[in-house]
């Protein structure tokens, strides 16, 4: 099963790689702040300089932070970060309506 660090080096950038048109439609950049056992730090450009890089790259629109089990529950199944969110295991800071088009790049 991947893990966060998995999905942020390898399935993410290929996905949007895949189809960086489709990333640049969400228009905003998120941070992820992953806690716990292959967890990280990692920004997600989905305007500009459109791709993942390791670490905290320039300002964030929006930033999410949560466990790495919560990030496995959301990278199975997407929908499950609105319940996250509502058990306060899913803080999001920013612009959170862009948070909701994340649903489009994780699925």
């Amino acid at each position: 099963m991947p893990d966060a660090k998995t999905d942020f080096t390898k399935n993410l950038p290929e996905k949007i790689s895949g189809d960086p048109d489709g990333a640049k439609e969400i228009g905003a950049v998120f941070m992820f702040k992953i806690t716990g056992d292959g967890g990280g730090t990692w920004t997600v450009n989905c305007r500009d300089e459109v791709g993942v890089h390791e670490g905290e790259h320039g300002e964030a629109d929006c930033t999410l932070e949560l466990s790495a089990e919560d990030w496995q529950s959301i990278s199975d199944n997407p929908s499950m970060a609105m319940q996250l969110y509502f058990q306060g295991k899913l803080k999001v800071s920013g612009d959170a309506m862009k948070a909701t088009k994340l649903q489009q790049l994780l699925g």
